[in-house]
């Protein structure tokens, strides 16, 4: 069965409040440094896929240059869309949706919102296709939905995974089982 390690993008250098695409940090170029070598000393080299998510594609930046690989944008694993409010009242609706489950987050989006419910399918889905051992760097959200998957859980959040930690899954193709779960942060997703 395919091992999926799922990497949280390091720090960002602005929150999802304040910036619609950002990129790392001082901070988080050391955890993407830090997250590379261990993948690197610990796995040999695999697939690198990525959300196309700036924050992201910097975080992969040190283990494709120690695998000598270029990471593959996989557009389903990205952050979670945002439904169409002002910037302050997405932070809110997120932070509401965080705390309850998948129906309930889909039932409290705005009228002109994406399909949560069939966003969260395609993420499963493709992660579920995947047929070889990858890394792939992603986001909170996402990296919640796969474990929620595997613990056959209703709810947006089963965790907290912190900025640039590894959290590792296996695939039949049918189903997630959750090997390994990723260092959790101490503060709020939305903090930076």
């Amino acid at each position: 069965m395919p091992r999926l390690f799922l990497v949280r993008h390091a720090k960002p250098s602005a929150g999802w409040d304040e910036h619609p695409d950002p990129g790392i940090d001082a901070t988080g170029i050391e955890q993407s440094r830090t997250t590379a070598s261990e993948l690197a000393v610990n796995l040999a080299p695999a697939v690198i896929l990525s959300s196309p998510m700036r924050r992201c594609r910097e975080t992969a930046q040190p283990l494709e240059q120690m695998w000598q690989q270029s990471a593959k944008v996989l557009t389903p694993v990205a952050e979670i869309p945002a439904p169409p409010l002002a910037v302050a009242a997405r932070r809110d609706w997120l932070n509401r949706g965080m705390r309850g489950t998948w129906q309930e987050l889909q039932a409290d989006s705005p009228p002109g919102s994406p399909d949560y419910l069939a966003w969260r399918e395609a993420l499963l889905d493709s992660l579920m296709a995947l047929e070889h051992d990858s890394v792939i760097f992603t986001h909170f959200i996402a990296i919640n939905a796969a474990v929620a998957a595997a613990r056959r859980s209703p709810n947006v959040v089963c965790f907290r995974p912190d900025h640039a930690s590894v959290t590792v899954v296996e695939t039949s193709g049918r189903d997630f089982k959750v090997m390994v779960l990723g260092r959790e942060a101490e503060t709020g997703v939305l903090m930076r």
